[in-house]
């Protein structure tokens, strides 16, 4: 019972990163459109971006099982 509680909360926890991933690709693709010459910045930085993310997700995925 207790650890199918946790992963629903994981699930609610990933709305956080999904929404911000969402947003950071948005707005990188918006910026590559208004000055194509900087999409390899662009990208790098959005990569580094969605990786600290994501991490976010991935620490609510471990965290139930580290806690049960």
């Amino acid at each position: 019972m207790g650890i199918s509680l946790a992963y629903i909360g994981y699930g609610i926890a990933t709305l956080g990163p999904a929404i911000g991933i969402g947003y950071l690709v948005g707005k990188t693709q918006e910026s590559t459109a208004r000055q194509p010459e900087v999409a390899g910045r662009l990208f790098t930085n959005m990569i580094i971006g969605a990786g600290m993310v994501e991490a976010l997700g991935l620490i609510g995925f471990v965290l139930p099982l580290v806690v049960k």
